[in-house]
């Protein structure tokens, strides 16, 4: 597959590296050639340098044979214009990155692909909804849901108090008989682990699992969990992610936004209807304070600065907030995540590469998506024709060790299936893969 990346920046790094592992033809293309010596050194693509926008650019790049451009630019107007070219030029499919949430309405999406933007991507709204999607969850992590919620992973740290501590995966499954679900992943001192029956598990460690939505209230006294309803959250910081967020959540919480600028307080105000505005340093303690940290139940730091958003979560920690949710722009960062005392670590760019790069996947994956600072991917397939992978158990498989079997969707019914389990045709199968093992996983589901 032909792939072309216009802009080198944090998206379309993440989204190089992404496709890397894919050994796919991939040009990068930028004007900044410090960032893309930087690529070079890092990555086995193509770079070019020059304006995207310039149709000599896009010449070089061959962009008429390319069957994916991807224009993930820091300018909404490049990658629109951009887009539209490689569109004209050839490319079979084309993506813009855009911050515009308005063009995200189903009309304007029509209208852009139209004239030649298959599809408009914008980071701001994928990271607020995942914001709105953690608060809702909140004593978890994580939370992914497949099948139209029917089937979810959730992640939870297990603290010093878990009953969990040091017991077997095995022992674990034998104390349990309230509900179904599979362990998937630990994430331990950065680490990423599939456990066996036999894996222990420790203070400090993170445990993803896989199980039937329905059953994750049920699911949080085994855990060692309350589910705890949030009712004030306090978001700081004066970007186009605190105002997305805020809009999200502001007619089901009561919120705050607390930002240094009062000419942009006043612009949203424009926006928000249901929002306590306040203008002063977020980063200092005594204004914190004084807008009631203390009765806050979340706590969003979303300002441009990652050290600001980390330090002020740590405090809002040992102010006695129950859940903190903090955006950062260093990928170091992301996966110390579950190390430094923040509930949950967001990156935005990494959102956005991760939603892109399901459009590279063929054949039969229906959805895609990775945990915060694990170094896997969970990949939906579907079983659309009779075979081995309908005659054989799982067991009888012989599937990568460095992967698992999440769940299944059969019909109406969600499945957590063990090794005896066989697949029928129809069936949506969602694995939890390292990346060594992607390739052999994608050519038994093929």
């Amino acid at each position: 597959m032909k792939i072309i990346i216009a802009g080198a920046g944090s998206v379309g790094y993440h989204l190089a590296k992404l496709l890397s592992r894919e050994n796919q033809d991939i040009s990068i293309i930028d004007s900044d050639d410090d960032v893309l010596d930087y690529v070079r050194d890092k990555l086995d693509v193509m770079t070019i340098s020059g304006n995207a926008t310039s149709l000599h650019v896009m010449e070089e790049a061959e962009v008429g044979s390319a069957d994916l451009f991807i224009a993930v630019t820091t300018s909404e107007d490049t990658n629109m214009l951009t887009a539209i070219l490689a569109k004209q030029k050839g490319a079979k499919k084309t993506i813009a990155r855009v911050a515009n949430s308005e063009f995200l309405s189903a009309k304007q999406k029509e209208y852009f692909c139209k004239i030649g933007i298959d599809t408009l991507i914008s980071p701001t709204q994928l990271a607020a909804l995942e914001i709105k999607r953690l608060i809702k969850r909140a004593s978890l992590t994580d939370s992914f849901d497949f099948e139209e919620g029917r089937l979810s992973i959730v992640g939870f740290s297990i603290d010093a108090l878990s009953n969990l501590i040091g017991k077997t995966v095995a022992e674990i499954n034998e104390g349990n008989s309230e509900f179904t679900y599979r362990g998937v992943a630990i994430l331990r001192d950065h680490q990423t682990i599939i456990p066996r029956g036999s894996t222990h598990l420790y203070k400090g460690d993170h445990l993803y699992l896989s199980l039937k939505t329905k059953d994750i209230d049920k699911a949080m006294p085994f855990l060692g969990k309350q589910s705890k309803k949030i009712k004030n959250v306090m978001i700081i910081g004066d970007t186009p992610l605190s105002l997305r967020t805020a809009e999200l959540l502001q007619d089901i919480y009561n919120v705050s936004v607390l930002m240094p600028s009062k000419e942009i307080g006043k612009q949203f105000l424009k926006t928000l209807n249901n929002c306590l505005v306040s203008i002063g340093d977020p980063s200092n303690k005594e204004f914190l304070e004084s807008e009631g940290i203390e009765r806050m139940d979340a706590f969003v730091a979303l300002t441009p600065n990652s050290e600001i958003n980390i330090l002020t979560s740590l405090l809002a920690e040992e102010s006695g907030v129950y859940k903190t949710i903090a955006q950062v722009n260093n990928d170091v960062y992301t996966h110390i995540s579950q190390n430094i005392g923040v509930d949950t670590i967001i990156n935005k760019r990494i959102i956005a590469a991760n939603n892109i790069f399901r459009f590279v996947r063929k054949g039969k994956v229906e959805a895609i998506a990775t945990l915060h600072g694990v170094d896997a991917e969970i990949i939906e397939f579907k079983i659309t024709e009779q075979g081995r992978l309908t005659q054989l158990s799982l067991g009888e498989l012989n599937l990568p060790h460095t992967c698992i079997v999440a769940g299944v969707i059969r019909g109406h019914s969600t499945l957590i299936p063990g090794g005896d389990f066989v697949m029928n045709l129809g069936d949506k199968v969602i694995i939890f893969v390292l990346p060594e093992a992607i390739k052999t996983v994608e050519e038994i589901f093929k």
